[in-house]
């Protein structure tokens, strides 16, 4: 865990959940796991504020807790998965490209709630799509509970670990901390619930005041009615599925650059057919037969059988080993071969290659891909392959030198080392080199949002301000006040006022879309350094 990722967490933490629970998670994400008697010493915090905040911590799963030996229990925070927040508005776009408003807003109230029952989630996404339609329109229980079996159907929700029903002394002492177990059968069923019932709109103040009593005797009712048929039964959001999700999306993208976009779609159409079947972690995808795949391919694409095996030979044939043919059973079977598609030249490892361009100029990416290409070479060597003068060389290869895009390997030809007696080769680490661009992007997020809160801050009390008067207009529009007095409203921001306000909401959107474009880079490297490292 490197500096500029502990800090990271560190601004991730306070963003969403305040000061008490950013000091904890980065109390553990730099001392690693630790007891609740240390973490409260080490902190200075009220035992109940440490309580609480690891409360938070696991209900986001982004601490663990586990029993020791001796009887005491150790927290872990879960770094990795604390810096997936930085990921979370590309998990909702995601649902809502992929399953509309509704996939949207379950996939939000999951991740804002950390673990949620599923009627308590069709409820609220009810509520909160009724509140969006016209008067007299409301969103039906049974709609948004659809949606949700459908996320479980594709994986991208899951059930969370239950503590197993053990039969035992009601007389027994609880243990020190629940072990929770769950079948992996069971992860994606759908508990059968009959949820009747449509989306509520929020009450005006009138509305209030007149069902104030109304509303203590529903909810008195409500506390002495049966729990829920699912109680107990919490679901959480299936981050790996979403990341399976990018890479295809990545493999099919490189494929379509590659090929053409027949290619792209015969490749994505053998990734849908397996996403369910092949684990996330899984070198290649489950073997299809091209008779299954012919079968499978969208309406529009009417291609000939013959055609589609030309085209799986040659994907199969590619020196890129997009896909792999592993047997001649049903007219072929073929799988894609994710590990070497994400470690290969195709949609990651050109992250490295793509910055020598962008920070040393087109020269200094000729020498880059030379040495990838030759693997080893001398700086004369380099000079002549690369065409390019020798100072003009010695100065470049010293720059990405510096910079840890190359290294320099010594090879001596005897044991005193010599210089005049070694070899000195220049040559790409790309491992290396996307680990040490991972780091940047790490830091570049990390003053992106610094520079964000600095920006919110400096400008608070004109953002007050502005809250301030559209709340007004809100309310005298709602009593439907005169033009006039609308206008005067609004002129209580002057033009200078309103113009540093767009600025703001110009710069602040700008360093949103780019905290979103570094972690997509992100995802790029990660994949990459996670295959290459896997890879055999």
């Amino acid at each position: 865990m490197t500096q500029a990722e502990i800090k990271l967490c560190s601004l991730l933490l306070q963003e969403h959940f305040g000061e008490i629970v950013e000091k904890i998670g980065t109390y553990l994400v730099r001392t690693g796991a630790q007891p609740l008697r240390l973490i409260v010493s080490d902190t200075g915090l009220v035992l109940d504020q440490v309580k609480k905040a690891l409360c938070v911590l696991i209900q986001h799963n982004l601490v663990t807790y586990q029993l020791q030996k001796r009887g005491f229990v150790e927290y872990e925070a879960q770094c990795k998965r604390v810096l997936r927040i930085l990921r979370y508005p590309r998990y909702i776009y995601t649902a809502k490209t992929l399953y509309s408003d509704t996939g949207e807003l379950i996939v939000e109230e999951l991740l804002l709630n950390g673990k949620m029952t599923m009627s308590a989630v069709v409820r609220k996404v009810a509520d909160r799509l009724t509140e969006t339609m016209e008067d007299g329109k409301t969103m039906d229980y049974a709609d948004v509970s659809n949606t949700f079996v459908r996320l479980a159907d594709t994986h991208f929700v899951q059930r969370c670990p239950l503590v197993p029903e053990t039969p035992g002394s009601p007389d027994a002492p609880p243990p020190p901390a629940p072990t929770l177990v769950i079948d992996e059968k069971d992860m994606y069923v759908v508990p059968r619930l009959n949820l009747v019932g449509k989306g509520k709109r929020r009450r005006s103040c009138d509305e209030e005041e007149s069902g104030e009593h109304k509303a203590k005797k529903q909810k008195q009712d409500g506390e002495s009615s049966e729990p829920p048929p699912d109680d107990g039964i919490y679901w959480q959001v299936n981050i790996d599925r979403f990341h399976q999700h990018f890479r295809d999306q990545g493999i099919v993208s490189a494929v379509a650059n590659r090929m053409d976009q027949t290619s792209s779609e015969i490749v994505r159409t053998m990734l849908r057919m397996s996403e369910v079947t092949t684990s996330s972690s899984a070198p290649y995808t489950q073997p299809l037969s091209s008779n299954e795949i012919f079968r499978s391919l969208p309406a529009g694409y009417n291609i000939a059988k013959q055609v589609l095996d030309q085209y799986l030979t040659l994907l199969a044939d590619d020196p890129l080993e997009f896909v792999g043919k592993s047997g001649e059973s049903g007219g072929g079977t073929y799988t894609v071969s994710i590990l070497c598609a994400q470690s290969g030249p195709a949609p990651c490892s050109p992250a490295p290659r793509a910055v020598p361009e962008r920070w040393f100029g087109s020269r200094c990416a000729r020498i880059f891909r030379l040495l990838l290409r030759k693997k080893h070479l001398e700086q004369k060597q380099v000079e002549d392959f690369a065409m390019i003068p020798a100072k003009e060389a010695k100065d470049m290869l010293y720059k990405m030198l510096s910079e840890n895009f190359v290294a320099l390997q010594e090879i001596p030809k005897t044991p005193d080392h010599a210089p005049s007696r070694t070899f000195y080769l220049y040559t790409v680490n790309v491992l290396s080199s996307a680990r040490m661009l991972l780091h940047r992007c790490y830091k570049s997020v990390a003053n992106l949002m610094e520079r964000r809160q600095y920006e919110t801050k400096e400008n608070k009390r004109l953002l007050e301000k502005s809250q301030r008067v559209e709340a007004i207009l809100a309310s005298m529009q709602a009593t439907g006040a005169e033009e006039a007095q609308l206008q005067e409203i609004e002129e209580m921001i002057t033009a200078p006022e309103r113009q540093q306000l767009e600025t703001l909401k110009r710069n602040v959107n700008k360093m949103d879309a780019s905290e979103n474009q570094v972690d997509e880079t992100i995802f790029v490297l990660e994949s990459f350094i996670e295959s290459t490292t896997k890879k055999p």
